[in-house]
């Protein structure tokens, strides 16, 4: 049984180990949610990633305030998200009071750089693994094709993106049902 502190925790620790973001956290958060905790499955959690993405707020909050939600209800989002926002909240308070000072320098904008490529990698090997759950046929990798080109050299907002593939998806599924019955 999934307690409250237990989701505050894991949430935590996942925030207090991951830098970059919502995009970033992914791997993270299906390390820890699906693969350890089984909390969610694959499906659930690229579902409710997609829901993050569409709406106002934070990735990553708004990811582990659904996933909080959907384990425990509303006392589950209060712990979820107080977890995913307690860690950055100390660590930008205490980086806030020397960055200034250290921003400048060589060795930190080399770890920085160093920081920025692990991120980068870690996007990518967790788009790798989920790019199985979720393209399951022609139509759905055509909709990655397209929602891929459409965001990296369209510059579409993510958001609209979503819902054009929802939509999508929707339509398809009435047409493969129409054509059955």
């Amino acid at each position: 049984m999934t307690k409250n502190k237990d989701l505050f925790l894991s949430f935590a620790r996942i925030s207090a180990s991951c830098f970059g973001g919502g995009y970033a956290m992914l791997p993270f958060f299906q390390r820890e949610l699906v693969e350890k905790k089984g909390w969610l499955t694959e499906e659930e959690l690229l579902d409710l990633n997609a829901v993050a993405q569409c709406t106002p707020g934070v990735i990553s909050v708004n990811t582990a305030t659904f996933c909080g939600y959907r384990t425990k209800g509303i006392p589950g989002a209060l712990s979820a998200t107080l977890g995913i926002l307690a860690p950055p909240v100390v660590i930008v308070l205490i980086i806030a009071a020397f960055f200034w000072t250290f921003a400048e320098n060589p060795w930190v904008q080399h770890a920085l750089t160093g920081v920025r490529a692990c991120v980068c990698a870690l996007i990518i090997n967790s788009t790798v693994k989920l790019y199985g759950k979720a393209v399951l046929d022609l139509p759905t990798f055509l909709v990655f094709l397209a929602v891929f080109l459409l965001a990296a050299f369209v510059g579409i907002p993510p958001a609209l993106l979503v819902l054009a593939a929802g939509a999508f998806g929707l339509g398809l599924q009435r047409l493969r049902k129409g054509g059955r019955t």
